[in-house]
């Protein structure tokens, strides 16, 4: 159901609505969807709960990293990215064992997290490498870390593999 082409939380992120030009479908439609997400994204071992007014955020900090993704710099999208990416995060806290435990992961805590990758990606190396897989029936996004930098297809395994099969069924 989730995709993992894009190469960073963040980008994959975007995914979670699909065929956003043809016939944009939710990924995420409840908010239960959303912690699961998180458990399959590796950033969480157990699906933690998610209010419904963490939901409506997180779906609003969705398309403000997309659009940023894509392009569009609004005054609005990067309110919603920088507000997420400042919020202070829980760092580990130290036991009467002197061991050292990991703060509990809050919903809001892991939308930061997701702005600040966001913000890293794009002021990096690769910011201006982030590309829309180019099949006509993908609007994807992945960071294109290939070498030269011409990587086209979100995944070799699905889009690229369809469209070197249909050049060469166009060749027979």
């Amino acid at each position: 159901m989730f995709t993992w082409v894009g190469g960073r939380p963040s980008v994959d992120f975007t995914a979670t609505l699909g065929k956003r030009q043809q016939a944009p479908f939710e990924r995420i439609p409840e908010p239960a969807d959303l912690g699961r997400w998180f458990r399959e994204a590796g950033l969480v071992q157990e699906e933690p709960g998610v209010p419904g007014r963490a939901y409506r955020q997180a779906v609003e900090l969705r398309e403000a990293m997309y659009r940023l993704f894509t392009g569009t710099t609004d005054s609005a999208d990067l309110e919603v990215v920088n507000r997420w990416s400042s919020r202070p995060l829980a760092g580990p806290r130290l036991t009467s064992e002197l061991r050292a435990e990991s703060a509990a992961v809050d919903v809001l805590g892991l939308l930061s997290g997701l702005a600040r990758d966001a913000v890293d990606l794009l002021t990096g190396p690769l910011g201006d490498r982030i590309r829309t897989c180019a099949a006509d029936d993908c609007s994807l996004l992945y960071v294109d870390a290939s070498r030269a930098g011409r990587r086209r297809w979100c995944s070799m395994n699905t889009c690229g593999a369809r469209a070197k099969m249909a050049t060469y069924r166009a060749v027979d």
